[in-house]
């Protein structure tokens, strides 16, 4: 019946003193830890009166549906633990920007359907009916403001219009309607065996429902001080030193001081990768109890600059996902974002120089072109020319590798996207907004162009 701190409900499941005495529960902060906190919740939950778990996706949950549910009597016996993660129903307008940032985000990686579920929680959390033919192209710079909290993207959005208009996706009632609704419902009381945990990543506080569950229900808060002050360093450590410790404890391991700080050095703040790369840590381990320094540099990224390579073979490859993890990784790290541009202006160059000799009649550059035949007679003419020597160093089958990546742009696209870095480098020296934000967006536009126009 309160709001509590993560470590608080861990310390009370150690004890063993969780009883069911709260039948909803809200986790809200950063994502593994909400995971994680529910898996232990959960469990303790289960061990003191067996049952069963029905697991809810929150991006296509109808609470009208979810609610009806709660407040059924179960033929099956025990405990009747409904878990919905990623919940909608916490969503506001101080949070419709960030929702509307992972509808694009999921619109320019092809995912259609979650882009749908995004734009519908927007009209949904806003009280925006669809009865209009184009609402989003057709609202106005100042209703925008006034409906959603953020400016009004300068871009086409005749996408989002026919991604809404064309979704089989049910928009559900207003949000006032549902908040109402809950807390309704949660006043009646649930059936005795009944549970509810919800899981979602991003709240605003002053919400009704949100207020509601913090003074009758339990709310656990499980995110995490962000920047790179003192007092946050030593509360991510904190946390990323319990998550490996206790993924040791599982393969019966212990780690060398002195590689702690290394890891955590190459890993930043991102608990799944602490997690994944301790458990690669102790498999290579094998039979040995302890893992060393040795082990640390063999198997975690050797440096900033190998992370750094990560991406760039990430985004030459089209991995959308793997890009943007690698991307926040890397932020997390501390690593400034004009570095980061550095980098992938870096890559471009070269990419735009092999892709211009490519163009020249002399020596001929053919599709298909092997390594042999690139190692025997294509790079000796190129280094016999005398241009760019210190880009056709190296060895030769890492620049072939190069000059076949270059065959997949245009000389065109190549300049255009020099020019997305250049204005990226401007809004992050003189733009208020946030780094994070600047950087996947150019990166995203780099990979898929802007809504309607993509890079040739």
């Amino acid at each position: 019946m309160a709001l509590i701190k993560r470590s608080e409900l861990q310390n009370l499941l150690q004890k063993g003193t969780v009883e069911p005495t709260s039948q909803v529960y809200l986790l809200f902060g950063e994502r593994y830890l909400c995971k994680e906190t529910a898996d232990l919740l959960q469990e303790a939950l289960l061990q003191k009166k067996p049952g069963a778990v029905h697991t809810i996706d929150g991006e296509r949950e109808d609470f009208d549906r979810t609610l009806p549910r709660l407040m059924s009597f179960s033929l099956l016996p025990g405990l009747q633990i409904y878990r919905v993660s990623d919940s909608r129903i916490f969503h506001s307008k101080i949070v419709l920007s960030k929702i509307w940032d992972k509808g694009v985000q999921a619109y320019k990686a092809g995912r259609f359907k979650p882009a749908e579920r995004y734009l519908q929680s927007i009209m949904q959390t806003a009280d925006i009916k669809i009865e209009t033919t184009t609402p989003f192209s057709d609202i106005s710079s100042s209703q925008w403001k006034s409906k959603f909290g953020f400016e009004k993207p300068a871009v086409l959005l005749d996408w989002a219009d026919r991604l809404l208009y064309e979704s089989e996706i049910s928009p559900g009632g207003s949000s006032t309607h549902l908040i109402d609704k809950c807390i309704d419902t949660f006043d009646k009381g649930l059936p005795d065996s009944n549970i509810l945990i919800l899981i979602s990543e991003t709240v605003d506080k002053r919400q009704k429902l949100f207020t509601y569950l913090k003074k009758n229900c339990t709310v656990v808060d499980c995110s995490v001080t962000t920047g790179a002050g003192a007092a946050a360093q030593r509360e991510q450590k904190e946390i990323l030193r319990e998550l490996m410790l206790k993924s040791l404890k599982g393969f019966d391991k212990k780690i060398d001081s002195r590689a702690v700080e290394m890891f955590f050095e190459r890993v930043g703040f991102h608990p799944v990768a602490v997690v994944m790369e301790t458990e690669k840590l102790a498999l290579y381990a094998a039979d040995r109890d302890v893992i060393t320094c040795k082990d640390l540099q063999a198997m975690v990224g050797h440096s900033r600059e190998d992370a750094l390579f990560e991406l760039t073979d990430a985004f030459s490859k089209k991995q959308t996902a793997r890009m943007l993890t690698i991307l926040s990784r890397l932020q997390d790290q501390g690593i400034h974002g004009l570095a980061i541009l550095a980098t992938m202006r870096n890559f471009l160059k070269k990419q735009l120089v092999f892709r211009s000799l490519q163009t020249q009649p002399s020596p001929a550059w053919r599709k298909g072109m092997n390594a042999n035949e690139f190692q025997n007679s294509y790079l000796p003419q190129l280094r016999a020319d005398g241009d760019w020597k210190e880009l056709l160093k190296g060895h030769p089958y890492a620049l072939f590798m190069s000059f076949t990546k270059a065959t997949e742009y245009t000389v065109n696209g190549l300049k255009s996207m020099m020019i997305l870095l250049l204005e990226a480098e401007f809004r992050l020296k003189g733009s208020p907004l946030p780094p994070q934000l600047v950087l996947e967006e150019l990166f995203l536009t780099m990979l898929y162009g802007r809504e309607g126009h993509s890079i040739p």
